[in-house]
């Protein structure tokens, strides 16, 4: 489904990513874990297309993101994703049905009728009737994401990307978006790429987890995996600890 290879990024002086390889598997949800600054969500940019690495390789669908020639190939490519952004990244401009209907419009290949009917369909799918006429501005954060993933299915992707979905919500918020993951994937049963320092909670919706630190994954695995590790980073981020090899920045 989705392939990394060699993947190496810099800023400057600093590397990001020292030589990744990663494969995310068809029909599962592999989260991407580690301390602020390990460049978890450079990889997913990078994945996304919207940057480039210095050295390395990313297909999507056995299609090359990091060889595409152009934008137009990108965007080819770029069809099969999804993105649920952290505050959703709704347009404050645009009431609820306008913010779900975008994707379709901007591609400019459907009628407004056949936009309106996949709409309604997603609009009662994820039990927004009542907040169509809404702007973001009147809806609660977690009706702000449920809208963000109802957008985000509109365009029928195989493979959705979750960019910190939880940060600065509270415990109850949070777990609402754990569920609307866990809801989702069941009835349309994409591949899911989550990117998240909230540990263990977001276990619950990981199949795999890979853990980034100084450049390289320092370990992958099962959630259970993880929570009986030995590995001493691993032990560290997961209880919180200040003492230990992962030094803060």
């Amino acid at each position: 489904m989705i392939s990394v290879r060699d993947l190496h990024k810099r800023f400057g002086r600093q590397i990001v990513l020292d030589g990744i390889d990663l494969d995310i598997e068809e029909g599962k949800t592999t989260t991407v874990v580690g301390p602020s600054g390990v460049g978890k969500s450079v990889l997913l940019k990078i994945i996304m297309g919207i940057l480039k690495p210095e050295k390395g390789e990313v297909r999507i669908n056995g299609r090359s993101m990091t060889a595409a020639k152009s934008e137009s190939e990108k965007n080819e490519i770029r069809s099969s994703l999804g993105v649920l952004f952290q505050a959703a990244a709704l347009f404050d401009s645009l009431t609820v049905y306008d913010n779900i209907a975008f994707p379709l419009r901007e591609r400019g290949s459907h009628s407004e009728a056949e936009i309106r009917k996949k709409a309604l369909e997603m609009i009662e799918a994820l039990s927004l009737e009542p907040y169509v006429l809404k702007y973001p501005e009147e809806i609660s954060m977690g009706i702000r994401k449920r809208v963000g993933m109802a957008r985000a299915l509109m365009t029928n992707p195989s493979i959705l990307l979750f960019d910190e979905p939880n940060t600065g919500l509270d415990p109850l918020v949070g777990q609402e978006v754990y569920d609307l993951i866990k809801e989702t994937r069941a009835r349309w049963g994409f591949t899911g790429i989550v990117i998240s320092h909230e540990l263990p909670e977001v276990f619950q919706v990981s199949d795999k987890v890979v853990m980034l630190l100084n450049g390289k994954i320092e370990m992958q695995g099962t959630p259970e995996e993880f929570i009986s590790s030995d590995n001493p980073a691993v032990i560290q981020f997961l209880n919180g600890k200040i003492d230990g090899p992962i030094k803060i920045q």
